[in-house]
């Protein structure tokens, strides 16, 4: 897996690939959202270059979250699937993580995964949805590599100022990036990070 800060799409941030293949932001969202109406449900999307901190120590790499906020936040994460499907070879979800003892929604996510790339006593820890994706992942200790495709900063419309205990337009950022599992493109996600811990 590679370490740390990334540039989306920058080459050097894969093994012998070129660059992270395009993930359709639309396509995700198309999942849970009515794409006329997204901005004002879920919220408006832009590209970001560049986010401020801590968001940026938060997104802008190449490892899995579950981690990443685990340490940000100094607890263990829970999982929280919103709501579910699957089509055809395809499982989707919309999640939230929320801080085991202090019950803080650290990200809010869709998952978007090829069940067919996936080993089944793999799939099948996914599938009971009681286990972070990451978490699942490093458990089963297959070779994976994450992608950051794109960061983005979002203005909280009404549906995610809710999961998010936040206010609507509220700026907040996220990311798309993909999962490469047994080295083939395997799990698409969008996470946007929680509210940042108050400064002490």
């Amino acid at each position: 897996m590679t370490n740390g800060t990334a540039t989306p799409d920058d080459d050097s941030n894969s093994a012998g690939r070129s660059a992270c293949p395009t993930i359709e932001l639309t396509e995700l969202l198309a999942e849970f959202y009515d794409l006329d109406a997204v901005g004002s449900q879920l919220g408006d999307f832009s590209n970001a270059d560049t986010i401020p901190e801590p968001y940026n120590g938060i997104l802008n790499h190449c490892e899995h979250m579950t981690e990443t906020v685990e340490a940000y936040h100094g607890e263990p994460v829970d999982v929280h699937v919103q709501r579910c499907h699957k089509r055809d070879n395809w499982y989707c979800r919309e999640i939230l993580l929320a801080t085991r003892q202090s019950h803080r929604i650290a990200l809010y996510g869709i998952v978007r995964l090829r069940i067919d790339a996936l080993q089944p006593e793999c799939w099948r820890r996914i599938e009971e949805q009681s286990t972070p994706l990451g978490k699942v992942l490093i458990e089963h200790n297959v070779h994976r590599d994450v992608q950051l495709c794109q960061l983005w900063k979002v203005q909280a419309g009404p549906c995610l100022s809710t999961m998010m205990r936040t206010q609507v337009g509220d700026t907040m950022y996220g990311r798309t990036a993909l999962i490469y599992y047994n080295g083939e493109p395997a799990i698409q996600l969008l996470e946007i990070a929680g509210a940042a811990l108050p400064k002490s």
